[in-house]
């Protein structure tokens, strides 16, 4: 509910992808919004940011809608490595905010570097009403992943994207998808898991969230053990071969920590390309600054390693 001056304005705060937030008064009688103060500061980069556009596919039957963000010399015709992103949630979604917005993945910083970045909504994602937001019960890894790698397809099949070079990161869920993904199939040269749930079975016994897990899959884990297990990405781990990064706070009360050592040890013990940062005093996001952009830096060193060959070994 907003409140009016008595001159019949509205003081609003609005950003959109490409510009940070901002202060305006809009007069709605005329149509006419002012922008009255910008919060960045005086050092903020002349340049505009890397364009993003809404797009959509289909996945089966379904419409799936994502975001794309270009790299800033982005030619048609020509393809370029693709990073793909996953929410968390499962029930997160990705909105037009602004790309230069901070944290372990940021846009801006990966399209900068030559990427291009693809956030998409699949099955289970928020704001496309409750079939959609409910659609991935019971399901988890399997019509989302599908959502997000027809995505994938269509970038592919665009000619936007190079097939052979193909990166997958996310935090939380995001996490989960990413684990899982890498169990899936080895289209993905590089992968990065932040905080991601692997394991749902062990990760219900020791999570904040006892009650999360058992109402997606409408069970407890020791009434249906085999949902639990043939959604887990450790259930899966002797397919995956993907070089993988992962990133967890030793505080995570929310996915504990170790969620990401089983995919540590699983994928060490395996001879896969892995890391494993572990952030001091974090919880389930990453707080302090100066770690953020050492999450930050990880990834973008990761992703250049794997998918742009600038190794240091």
């Amino acid at each position: 509910m907003a409140s009016a001056n008595q001159a019949g304005q509205i003081a609003v705060v609005g950003q959109d992808m490409a510009t940070v937030n901002y202060m305006a008064i809009v007069d709605p009688a005329q149509g006419v919004e002012r922008v009255v103060a910008r919060p960045q500061a005086r050092c903020w980069p002349e340049e505009p940011l890397p364009r993003s556009e809404v797009v959509r596919w289909h996945s089966g039957t379904r419409e799936i809608e994502g975001l794309v963000t270009y790299p800033p010399d982005y030619e048609s015709g020509r393809s370029y490595p693709a990073l793909v992103m996953v929410h968390g949630g499962p029930a997160g979604v990705y909105s037009q905010t602004c790309i230069a917005s901070p944290g372990p993945y940021s846009i801006a910083a990966f399209a900068e570097r030559g990427y291009v970045i693809l956030r998409a909504n699949p099955r289970g994602s928020s704001g496309y009403g409750a079939d959609f937001r409910a659609a991935n019960k019971r399901d988890w890894g399997g019509g989302d992943y599908e959502d997000i790698m027809a995505g994938v397809d269509m970038l592919i099949n665009n000619g936007i994207v190079d097939p052979k070079r193909l990166g997958i990161m996310g935090w939380s869920y995001g996490g989960y998808m990413t684990s899982w993904a890498i169990t899936q199939t080895d289209r993905f040269q590089a992968a990065s898991v932040g905080a991601g749930v692997t394991n749902l079975m062990s990760f219900t016994g020791v999570s904040d969230i006892t009650g999360f897990l058992p109402s997606y899959f409408d069970a407890e884990y020791w009434q249906d053990p085999g949902v639990y297990a043939d959604h887990s990405a450790m259930f899966q781990i002797s397919q995956a071969g993907t070089p993988t990064l992962i990133q967890h706070g030793d505080q995570d009360v929310r996915v504990p920590l170790a969620q990401g050592k089983e995919l540590y040890t699983a994928l060490k013990r395996k001879g896969v390309p892995v890391e494993m940062v572990i952030y001091p005093r974090q919880g389930h996001g990453l707080a302090e600054p100066r770690l953020i952009m050492d999450a930050l830096w990880r990834n973008l060193a990761w992703f250049e390693r794997w998918l742009l060959d600038r190794r240091e070994d």
